[in-house]
């Protein structure tokens, strides 16, 4: 199974902040940092795990004044994935 990708752009001060509350939950998700000037991040999301990790950024977005904006690979310059072959 493969993890399902998002990229956001947050706040530079919220990085680190994300990071440990994403990945305390204890195989949700995995942030990684793409470019920290620009403040992007990817989240790494289980199989499974979509809605759960919606409702956290939510949940922080209402509680915490987190802001997420969800970005495409083509709005930040990422290439696009390889396209997959039917029947592999």
């Amino acid at each position: 199974m493969e993890t399902n990708k998002h990229i956001f752009r947050v706040n530079r001060r919220d990085i680190n902040y994300l990071r440990v509350t994403i990945e305390s939950y204890d195989g949700m998700g995995v942030v990684r940092t793409i470019d920290p000037q620009a403040a992007l991040i990817e989240v790494q999301v289980a199989p499974g795990c979509e809605q759960l990790f919606f409702d956290l950024i939510a949940s922080l977005a209402k509680d915490e004044d987190v802001s997420l904006i969800e970005e495409t690979s083509e709005s930040v310059g990422c290439p696009a994935p390889p396209a997959r072959q039917a029947g592999g």
